[in-house]
């Protein structure tokens, strides 16, 4: 019988029995040994098993399975001292795990953690744990810049070079590159593919395979490109999701009137930032006879272009939304449609849905209507003028949009009456200064 073989069987015993822990003797009974080599083949074993760890003596001499550790999930948030945090619940404090415990977690893995410390209310001190396994990483892909190594480096450590890179929480790593794949020239922005992660021994080392070129540290715009391709958002779209963008028609016909109320006599505007492309809401506001407003809420009908199921729909639910950075939008749809016949332009007629209303004095809704609809915006309004309009009365802008000047009148007095009315139901302003 061999070592590994008696070592099943050991565990097996223990395990499938009442009692908890064992004399050598009881064992030995158990496993129906009464060879004196039997005996001492156990004995040998057993040694070794304690030092593996897999069986513990306890202070009696007694042989029992050690207890097993009850391992949590959470994520680990890394520190650039080295420490680190494991957030399991957000409503209760997070883990500690010192410097020595973090099992080479980096930032954002999933981790099993074993507590061994519990929190102490009375000093305020928390939980203390250790990084048992590493479950998921959460970093698959790095952009950095490529400094290439000479011919003799390379021949040497079989690599291309190292890639630095541009997330500064990944500074305390050095990232190889695998001299496979794509070689870059120095001073490439690149997109390295990870291969390797931090083990014993090199504990701030990372290798992969680099699977494209971003282009070069020189170029504009390159720092907010590399952050793009570095976490995963496609800046392109796939053939047939084009192909099906380019069947879409450049405007509407009559048959895309069917079943639709024609609200293109109203006055209706958008009101969006100067630089905005796809205009996706519209609103109209009047004062009735009885003293209470209209209010009319439209937007851009986009399910009729992106239809269930087709190339563009499973696109748009892969990226789940646009993402707006500061120099540029990366759209959830191609641009031919966000920018064409799903954006509200003005005097021209566009499909949307719509939401009419009626509200009294005091802010409540007295009557709504919802259905599909076409209109025809009368103006591209943006903040900076309805707010010359409203707040300083500027005669130029005013004298501009005279025809529209009553509405917006009106919009301000509703605005008030709803802002009250969010007040009063306990609404919280959050203020915050937003870059530009």
């Amino acid at each position: 019988m061999t070592k590994e073989t008696l070592k099943e069987k050991i565990i097996f015993f223990i395990e499938s029995s009442r009692k908890k822990s064992f004399s050598m003797e009881e064992i030995a009974e158990g496993l129906g040994f009464q060879k004196s080599e039997d005996f001492k083949l156990l004995v040998q074993t057993i040694a070794q098993m304690e030092r593996e760890q897999s069986i513990v003596f306890t202070k009696k001499g007694k042989i029992k399975l050690p207890l097993q550790p009850i391992l949590i999930e959470g994520t680990f948030r890394a520190n650039e001292r080295g420490f680190g945090f494991v957030t399991i619940d957000p409503e209760e404090d997070d883990v500690y795990i010192p410097k020595e415990a973090t099992g080479y977690a980096m930032d954002g893995d999933t981790v099993a953690i074993d507590i061994v410390k519990t929190a102490d209310a009375f000093s305020d001190r928390g939980a203390e744990g250790k990084v048992v396994e590493i479950r998921q990483r959460a970093t698959t892909q790095i952009a950095g810049e490529f400094i290439a190594y000479t011919e003799d480096e390379m021949a040497e450590t079989d690599l291309y070079g190292v890639v630095i890179p541009k997330d500064k929480k990944m500074n305390q790593f050095k990232v190889y590159a695998a001299a496979e794949g794509v070689r870059p020239v120095d001073g490439s922005i690149v997109l390295i593919e990870l291969t390797h992660y931090p083990e014993k021994s090199y504990a701030t080392s990372l290798e992969g395979i680099i699977k494209q070129v971003i282009g070069h540290k020189n170029d504009p715009g390159m720092d907010i490109l590399s952050i793009v391709v570095a976490n995963g958002i496609p800046t392109q779209f796939p053939d047939d999701v084009l192909s099906e963008a380019d069947a879409v028609p450049d405007s509407i016909s009559d048959k895309d009137l069917i079943g639709r109320r024609d609200l293109r006599d109203q006055l209706i505007v958008t009101i969006d930032g100067e630089d905005a492309k796809d205009l996706d809401d519209a609103v109209t506001v009047r004062k009735l006879d009885n003293g209470n407003y209209f209010l009319g809420v439209h937007i851009a009908d986009v399910s009729y272009y992106v239809t269930e199921g087709s190339q563009l729909d499973r696109e748009a639910y892969e990226r789940g939304t646009s993402v707006y950075l500061t120099d540029r939008v990366i759209p959830m749809i191609p641009q031919r449609l966000s920018n064409g016949i799903c954006s509200l332009n003005p005097k021209v007629p566009r499909l949307t849905m719509s939401c009419e209303m009626e509200i009294d004095p005091t802010g409540k809704i007295i009557s709504h209507e919802i259905f599909p609809s076409v209109i025809q915006t009368t103006e591209r309004m943006t903040y900076t003028a309805v707010n010359q309009i409203l707040e300083e009365q500027d005669e130029e802008t005013m004298a501009r949009y005279e025809s529209l000047v009553p509405m917006f009148q009106a919009m301000g007095e509703l605005h008030e009456i709803l802002e009250t009315m969010r007040i009063r139901r306990g609404a919280i302003s959050f203020e915050d200064r937003e870059a530009k």
